[in-house]
């Protein structure tokens, strides 16, 4: 007969999240407004290092649900804890972290970029916002806000608002949605600097630690990788890009690892930068060059 009443007292979001997590999506509460919670002392300005699956891995410890996206878990333990019931009791809403559930959610943010995306991109499930759809597809790539107008991509490094299951049957990350991130003008505006030559990066044997190729191997393919970018000197740079980091990365896929794919990327980054490609999207290129081949591998 107690069992209803300690259902009852489970902060109806927590609920919410113990079933997300139940089917693989990692949750996280967000308070009013719709952000995360704020890092507790010890992690306040990344002071631990950070959480390891964050973009710099540290060796962060905390039980709280501090770092927004990165404290997303399914542990239900994690979940339940005494460390994250304040925040639960407190939590507006639920959010999730669509990269660690191999998902990516393309947030539209008003009528005419929903308008757009019916379009343009294939269907799938869409979920309704306030303003506007989340559409969702099965596949992680990097996020980036603003990719057109009313349009930002949620995937991995980023969180999304659980606003239901939504309709429809989802469909499988098209290229149409990796190549919103790999679009670059290749021709800076007059008097404006779009770029910034990134300090160079070798691969070497130091960095490859579990390669299993020899570095000649890897030294001829990448040269050959950034003569192909070289050549785009007046469009395209961008693009081709992410087909060699693509291509590169591929390679590895056997290895046992680690094979200084990081090195490789920013040689490749440095080669679009040089030919007039901005380093924001270079690096954008070069970062679903890589995570696509090892996707594909999966």
């Amino acid at each position: 007969m107690t069992q209803p009443s300690t259902i009852r007292r489970v902060p109806a979001h927590l609920r919410t999240a113990l079933s997300l997590a139940a089917a693989g999506v990692p949750p996280l509460p967000l308070r009013a407004g719709k952000v995360p919670f704020g890092n507790c002392p010890a992690c306040a300005k990344n002071a631990c290092g950070g959480r390891p699956n964050m973009k710099t891995p540290g060796p962060c410890t905390c039980l709280a649900p501090c770092h927004a996206w990165a404290a997303a878990t399914t542990d239900p333990t994690v979940l339940n804890s005494p460390q994250w019931a304040t925040a639960w009791r407190q939590a507006a809403a639920v959010g999730y972290h669509p990269g660690g559930a191999g998902l990516t959610v393309v947030d539209l943010d008003n009528a005419a970029a929903v308008a757009w995306a019916r379009a343009t991109l294939p269907a799938t499930r869409r979920v309704r916002t306030t303003r506007g759809e989340h559409w969702l597809y099965l596949g992680a790539m990097a996020s980036s806000n603003a990719v057109r107008p009313g349009v930002d991509i949620k995937s991995l490094m980023q969180y999304a608002r659980w606003l239901g299951p939504g309709t429809g049957r989802m469909a499988v990350l098209p290229a149409a949605v990796r190549a919103l991130l790999v679009k670059e003008e290749t021709t800076p505006a007059p008097g404006e600097v779009d770029s910034s030559l990134p300090s160079h990066a070798t691969w070497s044997r130091q960095v490859a630690t579990g390669c299993r190729h020899t570095e000649r191997y890897v030294r001829t393919g990448l040269e050959r990788g950034l003569a192909l970018v070289r050549a785009r000197t007046e469009s395209g740079a961008g693009s081709q890009a992410f087909g060699v980091a693509r291509f590169l990365a591929a390679q590895h896929t056997a290895c046992p690892g680690p094979c200084g794919l990081t090195a490789i990327g920013e040689e490749i980054v440095t080669a679009a930068v040089l030919v007039g490609v901005p380093e924001t999207y270079a690096r954008r290129a070069v970062a679903n060059g890589l995570e696509t081949a090892v996707e594909r591998a999966a």
